[in-house]
């Protein structure tokens, strides 16, 4: 490289960087602070840095691993489910997502469940699954050796299980489950909702403890009930909604009568119905969303 900290070649990684730091930590804004201490100890580098990429993903990754502690304290105590902030992806804000391990990593699904993991094992995974590094790079960036990172990865993988599946299917049949859903929701078709939704289907609603329900609610009977008084309610009069890329996966984006995005609800779909349903609807969760449709 001709001298370190050149700000070109930071921008050249930050899409990457980004993306990776978003699947460590599942918080877009807490992603972006984290590519913006990145950057500030790149432009701090004192000399040549012989392999950018390589040094750029050692220093974020290990910034994200200490933020993960605090993260985690947070979250034991935070009122009600908490769900990973949701990004737009139809512009590649979370870099490539060409592969079903790719997709996976952003899902939110998976972002849920990778949260069982140490923090270690979340990075392992992450690097090796969505990123494809292998296990000698991965002790590289993480100070292990090659032997330890596959041995996190092991365990990484045996407590995420393998949705892998579900991401192999029909694309476009995900997205016209999600568009009849959508469609249901918005005129209270219960009928046609019950159709949707499997048996054991299960909402959560992250609404930062204030605006929305603190438990999941369990069952088919239960969430078409959930769902169908939906249209009835006054905050419903002028929302707007419409099926978009969120996370790798199509999902409803709902507007209030103003524009502002007031609710995003991501589908987990397995053959012909919904299994789960999460629905964000803090304005913290939705902030960077709303940036990129600004």
């Amino acid at each position: 490289m001709d001298g370190s900290g050149s700000v070109e070649v930071f921008e050249g990684q930050r899409v990457r960087l980004f993306g990776l730091a978003y699947r460590l930590l599942g918080s877009a804004s807490e992603a972006e602070d984290m590519v913006q201490e990145t950057y500030l100890r790149w432009s701090r580098a004192s000399g040549p840095v012989e392999v950018p990429a390589a040094w750029l993903t050692k220093v974020i990754t290990n910034l994200c691993l200490n933020q993960l502690a605090s993260a985690r304290r947070q979250r034991e105590s935070y009122a009600g489910p908490w769900l990973p902030e949701p990004v737009l992806t139809a512009d590649g804000a979370l870099g490539p997502l060409e592969t079903v391990e790719q997709r996976e990593s952003v899902s939110l699904g998976v972002l849920i469940l990778l949260e069982r993991l140490t923090p270690t094992e979340r990075a392992v995974f992450v690097l090796r699954e969505a990123f494809g590094h292998s296990h000698a790079e991965i002790g590289d960036i993480l100070d292990v050796d090659e032997a330890h990172s596959r041995q996190l990865h092991r365990r990484a993988r045996a407590h995420v299980g393998e949705p892998r599946k579900r991401f192999e299917s029909d694309r476009e049949h995900h997205r016209r489950i999600v568009k009849g859903f959508l469609e249901a929701t918005m005129t209270g078709d219960v009928a046609a909702l019950e159709r949707l939704l499997a048996e054991d289907v299960v909402a959560w609603a992250d609404g930062g403890g204030a605006t929305a329900a603190r438990r999941p609610v369990l069952g088919l009977a239960k969430v078409v009930r959930y769902l169908g008084g939906l249209p009835s309610r006054p905050e419903a009069a002028g929302v707007r909604a419409e099926v978009l890329d969120v996370n790798g996966e199509p999902a409803v984006l709902v507007r209030g009568p103003g524009g502002d995005v007031v609710a995003i609800m991501a589908l987990e779909v397995a053959g012909d119905r919904v299994v789960a349903i999460r629905t964000m609807v803090s304005p913290a969760k939705l902030a960077f969303t709303a940036a990129q449709l600004a």
